[in-house]
């Protein structure tokens, strides 16, 4: 479960800095990079979120404190 948890932020913040590198460089009329990979970070982002709470839900996390 950790290690798909770290692979979904690494995927995260390798869509945000694609879509920064694709603000940058696309001039022309036609800008949908951008949009299509913080689209995507925002899919990510509210899909470790849901497997987080379903994980907390079925007790596939416990709590370590």
């Amino acid at each position: 479960m950790r290690i798909f948890v770290m692979l979904m932020l690494v995927g995260i913040i390798a869509s945000l800095g694609s879509a920064l590198v694709y603000i940058y460089r696309d001039h022309g009329p036609d800008k949908n990079r951008a949009v299509k990979a913080l689209s995507l970070r925002v899919g990510l982002s509210f899909g470790l979120f849901l497997l987080l709470m379903a994980a907390h839900w079925f007790g596939w996390i416990v709590d370590r404190l």
